[in-house]
């Protein structure tokens, strides 16, 4: 038996009441991503399997059923792919992005030339099973924190062409997003520390060359290294942002009294949904997980078609 979620089905007129409520990505990417999705499975001759089998004028009913529970992210993604191959579809939403789903539930139907829903069915249900899984993941580790102060975040980690998408998905879970790339902010790591000659010349350089608005952030593997960031400034270090990378919960400890207020403290490495709870009581403001993003996975969601 299918559910559906009472009172949010929505006859398509626009794909605003699909986003999440507290995330937003640009349409352009959605059709981008899309163009690129359909052209590769596409090919040159399109879907030679329904216009051999299907007649020109068949009508489809389909429905995209959430066969597994968990949160949903990519219905604008669906519907982009969907009126990209049958502009004339009829298509009513019963649920939106960042919805908690159980097993059964119906998120779309979708009624229209049914060699076009065909042909757009693969690419839809791609698009929606990852991201829906991202979502999932992060709202599993969301839930682990709650009721402290500290944030889920993703990291670079995406699929290569998708991290637009992927990092929505996050938001659709609960999460927060770190830099989308690498002109985001400056992020010194170990290589940069290496390259650079140390903590303090590469922060007193990177003080020096970037904007007012950008956020200077350092990745430090120990204590002594954290307390070599905190001796570059008088009262602030010279860095707006701490990354404590593979600290021990113990380690956690001593770097937030360490800091004590006057960084923004991410806590990195080895984040798993049994150690996340810990990791947040420790006081630290950020936990970065590239788990989320690129080990999430897949959403089972299917799209059955009723005569």
């Amino acid at each position: 038996m299918l559910q559906s979620l009472r009172g949010k089905d929505v006859e398509r007129t626009s794909a605003a009441s699909l986003y999440c409520p507290d995330a937003f990505i640009s349409p352009l990417e959605i059709e981008d991503v899309v163009t690129r999705a359909l052209a590769e499975d596409l090919g040159r001759a399109g879907d030679v399997t329904s216009v051999a089998t299907v007649p020109e004028d068949a009508q489809a009913h389909a429905i995209v059923i959430a066969r597994a529970a968990g949160h949903i992210a990519g219905l604008p993604v669906v519907e982009s792919v969907m009126r990209r191959l049958a502009p004339d579809a009829r298509i009513v939403a019963h649920a939106r992005d960042g919805d908690a789903v159980s097993a059964k539930t119906s998120l779309m139907t979708v009624t229209g030339n049914a060699r076009a829903v065909l042909a757009a069915e693969r690419t839809a249900l791609n698009f929606i099973g990852l991201l829906s899984g991202v979502a999932t993941a992060t709202a599993s580790l969301v839930t682990k924190v709650a009721g402290t102060n500290a944030r889920i975040v993703c990291t670079r980690k995406t699929t290569p062409g998708l991290r637009a998408l992927q990092k929505y998905a996050v938001r659709c879970g609960g999460g927060f997003n770190h830099r989308f790339g690498l002109d985001d902010a400056v992020l010194i790591k170990d290589n940069h520390i290496a390259v650079a000659g140390g903590i303090r010349p590469a922060l007193e350089r990177a003080k020096s060359v970037v904007g007012h608005l950008v956020k200077i952030e350092i990745e430090v593997d120990n204590l002594d290294q954290l307390r070599e960031v905190l001796a570059t400034g008088q009262n602030t270090p010279l860095a707006d942002v701490l990354l404590v990378d593979n600290f021990t919960v113990p380690m956690l400890k001593e770097a937030v009294a360490l800091v004590g207020g006057r960084m923004v403290i991410e806590a990195s490495g080895g984040i798993t949904y049994d150690n996340v709870a810990e990791i947040a009581t420790t006081g630290v403001d950020y936990i970065s997980s590239g788990a989320i993003t690129h080990s999430a996975p897949n959403l089972d969601i299917a799209l059955d078609i009723e005569i």
